[in-house]
């Protein structure tokens, strides 16, 4: 695969994944700015993640058809538009607008994206190229939040501006920039194009536990993501400075493992054995975090959690893309859409247990991992790449 290629889709998934954190610490101020209760604010977070549960699947459908390329372009256009219209917002109902319209068309983005890696890469570099996607979603991620509250000191719109040029920014760039990955005698036959997968076809596939593993993966994460400020001050009694240090300092290494290593470890130890030890890590990791006594066992007990995704996240995907039937964006969008399921249901589970006690969004996030690691003994099975293979055709 070309490194102009690599580089591109980085951008594309950086500038994504700055986006969605840059509305972290600005989000709720703007909403409340318009009248927002806790109740709406709940609302708008919920339903960007409803909708690329939606729609994922059917980006990624689209892609096997048409290409990736036109389909990466619409969501880093649809990216940008949604945030000006986010930086026009006068009323609540605009925010809404903004953010379900936001949900349909950014999900064109991420599926498509995977789906072109699996395009253009030999199976021997597949695990490699998921890794450096999903660093570049992690380097968004500890720059957007930062972004969002520097830029929200001059004003609230701002951050919503400035994300909405970069992402015409990368939209362009890719326009002139990114070729195709999937030349039309590989995209999907007509008699293919009407089917329709189901949720639960999709389950029940031989593709099926690693769907379903990828949804314990996001609800079990919206368990620590959504309670962790409230969990560490009602524990330690820190506030904002400290959880914004454990993330970056953890966001980091995530970054430079998903980067670096996880590529490596699929190699030589296939996404099967590499899934299942990052299971059980991740479990070990939220069982540690109850344990934490001070700042720097918090950042090591919750690094060994991260330590667990980093790894788990690229190997499921790759796995996927080895074995999708139904073609690689088809796949990847369901992949997503069981993801952002997840994403939904994981931060109200968290915060309905959390008002039993503090250590419960952690425990049933251990619980869920240690069951996942347990089925996939069982349920995730298929022989991994030992042996490098000649790249698709076309590539270079």
């Amino acid at each position: 695969m070309k490194s102009r290629q690599i580089l591109i889709l980085f951008i594309g998934l950086f500038i994504v994944m700055v986006g969605f954190g840059i509305i972290i610490p600005i989000l709720p101020y703007f909403a409340e700015s318009m009248g927002a209760t806790s109740l709406h604010l709940g609302l708008l977070m919920a339903s960007y993640s409803l909708m690329q549960f939606i729609f994922a699947p059917i980006w990624g459908r689209y892609s096997d058809r048409v290409g990736r390329r036109p389909v990466l372009l619409l969501g880093l256009l649809g990216f940008g538009f949604t945030f000006f219209m986010f930086a026009m917002s006068s009323h609540l109902w605009m925010l809404f607008a903004a953010r379900i319209l936001g949900g349909i068309l950014t999900s064109a983005t991420l599926p498509t994206a995977m789906a072109y890696i699996g395009d253009s890469t030999s199976e021997r570099e597949r695990g490699g190229g998921m890794g450096l996607m999903g660093a570049a979603m992690g380097l968004g991620m500890i720059f957007g939040p930062a972004i969002g509250g520097y830029l929200g000191i001059l004003s609230f719109r701002a951050p919503f501006l400035v994300a909405a040029g970069l992402g015409f920014l990368t939209a362009a760039f890719a326009f002139f920039m990114l070729p195709e990955s999937l030349p039309p005698e590989r995209r999907v036959e007509r008699a293919q194009r009407t089917r329709r997968p189901s949720l639960w076809a999709a389950l029940t596939g031989k593709l099926g536990y690693v769907f379903f593993l990828s949804f314990l993966i996001a609800f079990a994460m919206g368990n620590l993501e959504s309670m962790f400020a409230l969990f560490v001050e009602a524990k330690l009694g820190f506030g904002s400075a400290e959880v914004g240090t454990v993330f970056t300092v953890v966001g980091i290494i995530g970054v430079v493992l998903q980067g670096v290593v996880v590529g490596k470890a699929i190699n030589r130890w296939g996404e099967i054995w590499v899934s299942r030890a990052a299971l059980l890590m991740t479990a070990v990791g939220y069982l540690l975090v109850t344990r934490a006594t001070n700042l720097a066992t918090l950042i090591l007990f919750v690094a060994v959690q991260n330590l667990g995704s980093a790894f788990l996240n690229p190997s499921l995907s790759s796995y996927v893309s080895k074995r999708a039937d139904a073609g690689q964006g088809t796949a990847m969008g369901l992949q997503q859409s069981f993801m952002s399921l997840g994403r939904v249901a994981g931060p109200l589970w968290g915060g309905a247990v959390f008002s039993i006690s503090y250590h419960m969004p952690y425990y049933t996030g251990a619980a869920i991992m240690l069951l996942g690691f347990i089925g996939s003994l069982v349920f995730l099975n298929g022989a991994r790449v030992p042996a490098p293979q000649a790249a698709p055709e076309g590539e270079t």
